[in-house]
């Protein structure tokens, strides 16, 4: 049994015992977004899900290189506390670019490929490119802390007064406003298969830099980020900030394209992982130059999956010795905690909350075609940063003004866009440019098709793309029964799915998480497993 532990932003655990695999973000257990720190819920969480003890545990996976003395300290006492005194014999630390490019890798089911991680910056480094071939992983490229992509982008995050290492997605869909006005080449630059930051700074320093170049006044940046998160997005200042963050896309989708087309040279599919690895619009760059079917984006890609990763590492080395690794794919990301319907409804019952017990999937089918706005609760969580139909809020993707009712509700910027889950079978019809398999996990941008674009209004961006979760009857029967009985009533096989929870807080975990954000959003229904929650009139 292997252990995986990230301690650290966006602090989770992942546990493999066997064919079985269990994983937790500490976020979803203490309610703080994207926490740092010790995962102690998680862990606890993981262990009680595979019905274990720390006992059970042979290797403690520890994704990250703990340089600083207290930082250490801390970890081994929290390790210690949990595990005793010989705690240290189960213990194997994971680089930070080794663990994002091993959960990529050891997940996309193939023999040979490449694993490529980018983000800010972990353990000293930015980027990795590893060769890839009968589980073993060679580095053969890497990009410093200093010479980081994602830190170039994150400092663009800061500039136009989002919070940088959680709200880089702001940018991309507020890029769709406009058209790239500066030429970013004298910031960043690709070398060889290095990024070169010719800047020579991080972080808040940079920031400060990149608002001298774009004569952009930083003290005001959250004052015309709040105006653009109204929707007021017409004020000079609002447009400088639209070309920028246009500027800042277009830049880091060359970048892409050029390291893409350099690894396409290896005749090797790409795996793909690291905080960059959210960009979905840069990722749709990666799938035209490598297809639809060598491409594979681990679903959790930022520092949320880094204890999947170790974990996976680890496990894979061990299968190596023993002669005994083969290739695995993931098949789905419902790896998170499950109520049972006796434990449901007693919840609801402590809570004297009125239910109705239903047949989910034709209620749900009626009342998205009613126009309501449905929390969806069932099964397993998803691990990651995408809901995907267990942890959901649902409606109907044909009424475009059901985004202004949702991003009311939930107090969501105005200029994000929503996305699409929809039937495997049809997303050939939906999506222009796809030729291969769809995307099962929300990482990968399309081009919708016309006859989608006049359908599912609510779900298609700006500028016609669309980041859709295809839905297979055998991986989430439930979910797809869910889509089919909308489909028989609407003809239109796709629903607007966002993730359940109020904008700013994590998605949520438990009976009680989503009963409390159903009634804070004001929603209209809320179904937890076979039970129906109705808003009070």
């Amino acid at each position: 049994m292997i252990l995986g532990i990230h301690d650290g932003h966006d602090a989770g655990v992942a546990l493999i015992d066997g064919e079985r695999i269990f994983a937790v973000n500490e976020e979803r257990l203490n309610r703080i977004k994207k926490y740092r720190g010790f995962p102690g819920l998680s862990l606890r969480k993981v262990l009680e899900m595979a019905g274990a003890g720390p006992e059970d545990v042979d290797v403690i996976a520890v994704a990250g290189i703990f340089r600083k003395l207290s930082r250490l300290k801390e970890l081994e006492a929290n390790l210690k506390s949990l595990f005793g005194p010989e705690f240290k014999r189960k213990v194997l630390f994971v680089e930070h670019h080794l663990a994002h490019s091993a959960s990529a890798y050891y997940t996309s089911g193939w023999r040979d490929a490449l694993a490529v991680s980018i983000d800010a910056a972990g353990d000293g480094l930015s980027s990795s490119v590893y060769i890839a071939r009968e589980g073993e992983m060679v580095r053969i490229a890497q990009s410093t802390y200093v010479d980081s992509l994602g830190d170039f982008y994150s400092s663009v995050t800061e500039l136009l007064g989002f919070t940088p290492m959680m709200h880089e997605g702001k940018v991309m869909s507020l890029a769709a406003y406009g058209r790239p006005a500066y030429d970013l080449s004298s910031i960043i630059e690709l070398n060889g298969l290095t990024f070169e930051n010719h800047l020579g700074v991080v972080g808040v320093d940079a920031t400060k830099r990149l608002a001298e170049l774009f004569r952009f006044p930083l003290e005001h940046a959250k004052e015309i980020a709040l105006r653009m998160k109204k929707g007021e997005l017409d004020g000079e200042l609002q447009r400088k900030a639209i070309e920028i963050a246009a500027s800042a896309q277009a830049h880091l989708e060359k970048l892409v394209e050029e390291l893409g087309l350099k690894l396409r040279g290896y005749a090797l599919p790409l795996a793909y992982a690291g905080g960059v690895a959210q960009n979905v619009k840069a990722n749709a760059i990666l799938r035209h130059i490598f297809g639809d079917d060598n491409l594979w984006v681990f679903p959790a890609m930022d520092d949320s999956g880094l204890a999947f990763g170790a974990a996976v590492f680890v496990k894979t080395q061990m299968e190596r010795l023993d002669g005994k690794w083969r290739p695995f794919k993931l098949e789905h990301v419902y790896l998170g905690p499950e109520y049972g319907q006796d434990y449901v409804e007693g919840f609801l019952r402590s809570e004297g909350v009125e239910y109705e017990e239903v047949d989910v999937p034709s209620f749900l089918g009626d009342a998205l075609d009613e126009g309501k706005l449905v929390g969806l609760f069932q099964g397993a969580m998803e691990f990651g940063p995408r809901a995907l139909g267990n942890r959901s809020i649902l409606a109907d993707p044909r009424d475009e003004g059901v985004k202004e009712r949702l991003n009311v509700a939930l107090k969501r910027d105005v200029f994000q866009p929503f996305a699409p889950s929809l039937l495997w079978e049809r997303a050939h019809e939906y999506l222009e440019d796809l030729n291969g398999a769809p995307n099962e996990f929300m990482t990968m941008s399309y081009t919708a098709s016309e006859a989608f674009r006049a359908e599912a209004l609510a779900v298609v961006h700006v500028d016609g793309t669309t980041r859709p979760q295809a839905v297979r009857e055998e991986i989430n029967p439930a979910y797809y029964r869910v889509i089919k009985e909308f489909e028989e009533r609407t003809g239109l096989g796709a629903v607007l799915n966002t993730s359940f929870n109020m904008h700013g807080e994590p998605i949520v975990c438990s009976p009680e998480d989503a009963l409390r954000t159903f009634r804070k959003a004001g929603l209209d229904v809320l179904v937890v497993e076979r039970f129906a929650v109705f808003a009070k009139t």
